[in-house]
């Protein structure tokens, strides 16, 4: 069951679906060309690294580093120095990914090298800024664990509570048009009482939520 499992996390910081968010940096004529975007599993993570190379297959190195979230598990963490000196890429991504407070993302690092060695205490500090200076940039939301509810009214009053329940910034996932009008509701932990006495008011009668489990939810970050 979904809900013991969720039960530890409630809510995390993730990026905006559907973007990649870019930055380039120099330093002593090596190129950095820092590329993150949201994946939620191991197979995201892999097409996107993936699809970085392929645009640029001759860079002598495509390093990487990736947290997703695991219901009812720890994080999934990988990096890769990808032909670096051991612990001079991947790791520093993952630190300053980490560092972020953000999960389900991913780094990559593209460098093209400048004729100019580094050295690793040079190559920590450049792939660690490569990733903190565009992480300011990502666009976040929120995902937060919501109990799920389900209620029944008639179709006479449908329209009106339902723009009520939008107006006090419920969120409602779901509608059914059958006999009655069935609404899915998801609410913050805690809030189904004060959200009961609201709907009761409303109808003039005593109206109860019927729970249905728990779901992640997208919000904008605050």
């Amino acid at each position: 069951k979904m809900g013991d499992a969720m039960a530890h996390l409630t809510q995390y910081q993730l990026p905006q679906a559907g973007q990649v968010f870019e930055h380039e940096l120099e330093i002593k004529r090596s190129r950095f060309l820092t590329y993150i975007t949201r994946v939620q599993d191991q197979e995201q993570a892999r097409e996107f690294i993936h699809s970085i190379k392929e645009l640029y297959p001759d860079a002598r190195h495509h390093c990487s580093a990736f947290i997703f979230h695991v219901d009812g598990s720890n994080d999934v963490e990988r990096s890769s120095d990808d032909g670096e000196p051991s612990g001079t890429a991947g790791t520093p991504m993952l630190e300053a990914l980490r560092g972020s407070g953000m999960k389900d993302i991913a780094a990559v690092v593209v460098r093209y090298f400048g004729g100019v060695k580094l050295g690793t205490g040079g190559l920590v500090n450049a792939y660690t800024n490569a990733v903190t200076e565009l992480l300011p940039e990502v666009l976040q939301v929120t995902r937060s664990v919501r109990e799920i509810f389900k209620i029944d009214l008639p179709h006479s009053d449908a329209g009106r509570i339902e723009a009520n329940l939008r107006g006090m910034g419920i969120i409602i996932t779901d509608t059914e048009y059958g006999a009655e009008v069935t609404y899915t509701l998801a609410l913050l932990p805690g809030e189904q009482a004060a959200v009961e006495s609201q709907l009761s008011s409303m109808m003039g009668a005593e109206i109860e939520l019927k729970e249905s489990g728990h779901m992640w939810v997208e919000s904008p970050s605050d």
